[in-house]
């Protein structure tokens, strides 16, 4: 009798707790992200912030259900089916993985997307303006491009390089194609060690030691975003030059990184949301890129991982830390 009383309760809620002073139903987002990386964390707050500085808040004149897959694939195919069978008003997909399973679930329901390095390769498109009539957003594609480059003029030296990459991310194939091509440019060579889980980094990371790598500049996937330290502690017990694909990882042991604040992403994607709430069709929205890559570097990081940044280049970092796991800058 108890398991039927809480299931009423929670099919009431659901069915009247979603409606405004005057019954009426609130306008509902669905949010979801495929697992627990920094850089997705990120976005979301970002997201909601935007919404909220629009004055869109949670319980009062909107309702938000967020969800994490925590990596299971198809936990996304359930979540996204889920929302689809509540009549959402809107999806937001953080990843690459989550706007894939939302495009696959609905050609009705408006999919704003951040955190997705290449929409085209997800089926959202194929240009910014020439996309799917119900999707648009903000794409997360990386500056790889500086980024070696950069690594090249701090570490005049390097020759080879090492990366980790996740085959089952569309988004980790594409900046692995890229990382390759900029780096036969400068002519270095790239030691690429693909895996299939997050429990797989630390001895992943440690094989590319074995390959004798001059440095890693790790590629930005979810999957290994998530569990970032493990790479970072490899580098550093090495003593190994450690470059991070996305600004966050200079928190976590990478001695620098160029990238984008994944917080700002999340907070476009947020306002590209408002839009579309107060009647802008998706298919008049151009998907959008981010500009102004940040540079973070660390200093602890750095000396154990016998790397010198000269005062010229500290002078040009966007934050500079000088020790890790804090939030304290020059």
């Amino acid at each position: 009798m108890k398991k039927v009383l809480f299931a009423f309760l929670v099919l009431s809620f659901l069915g009247f707790g979603c409606r405004d002073d005057h019954g009426e139903r609130l306008y509902t987002i669905g949010i979801f992200q495929v697992n627990d990386a920094p850089t997705l964390n990120a976005a979301v707050d970002g997201f909601i912030k935007a919404l909220q500085e629009n004055g869109l808040v949670h319980g009062q004149n909107v309702i938000l259900i967020k969800e994490n897959a925590m990596g299971d694939i198809s936990k996304v195919h359930n979540i996204v089916e889920s929302f689809v069978k509540s009549d959402v008003d809107l999806i937001a997909a953080f990843s690459t993985s989550c706007l894939q399973a939302a495009i696959n679930a609905t050609r009705d329901i408006p999919i704003v997307f951040s955190s997705v390095a290449n929409p085209y390769r997800a089926g959202a498109g194929f240009s910014p303006t020439e996309h799917l009539s119900h999707v648009t957003g903000v794409s997360s594609r990386g500056p790889i491009r500086e980024s070696l480059f950069w690594l090249k003029e701090v570490l005049p030296k390097t020759s080879k390089i090492g990366t980790l990459w996740t085959p089952s991310e569309l988004n980790s194939e594409y900046y692995l194609e890229i990382t390759r091509e900029v780096a036969a440019e400068l002519g270095l060579e790239v030691k690429a060690v693909p895996i299939t889980n997050s429990s797989e980094v630390l001895l992943s990371s440690q094989l590319l030691i074995s390959r004798g790598v001059d440095a890693i500049y790790q590629i930005s996937d979810n999957t290994i975003n998530e569990s970032f330290e493990a790479v970072a502690q490899v580098a550093l017990d090495n003593e190994i030059p450690l470059f991070g694909g996305f600004l966050l990882s200079t928190k976590q042991g990478a001695c620098a990184a160029l990238g984008w604040d994944f917080f700002d992403m999340g907070y476009k994607s947020g306002e590209i949301a408002v839009e579309v709430k107060n009647g802008k069709d998706p298919a008049e929205i151009p998907f959008q890129y981010m500009k102004d890559a940040r540079l973070y570097i660390n200093l602890e990081a750095a000396s154990r991982q016998r790397v010198v940044f000269s005062e010229e280049i500290k002078n040009r970092a966007d934050q500079v830390f000088i020790s890790i796991g804090n939030e304290i800058s020059e």
